[in-house]
């Protein structure tokens, strides 16, 4: 019986230290998943700030990446 005992408490242990290093994981994530949500928003406030700023260059910028997307993309 104390076999058995030891057995399950060890069990119950090791579970308990795997669903706390879930735990830990899982704010992990969410923490970064929160800062590349944020530095997403900052990225495209910025890139509104400059077409905002620069319309002449964006459209420009703009034409020429659609050029090389299209001989990319063209397979010729």
């Amino acid at each position: 019986m104390e076999t058995i005992e030891k057995a399950a408490n060890s069990a119950h242990e090791t579970v308990d230290i795997i669903a706390n290093v879930a735990t830990h994981a899982v704010d992990a994530l969410g923490e970064k998943g929160e800062q590349l949500k944020n530095k997403e928003q900052q990225l495209l406030d910025d890139c509104r700030g400059y077409v905002h700023d620069n319309p002449i260059t964006a459209l420009g910028i703009a034409a020429a990446a659609g050029f090389v997307l299209s001989r990319l993309l063209s397979g010729r």
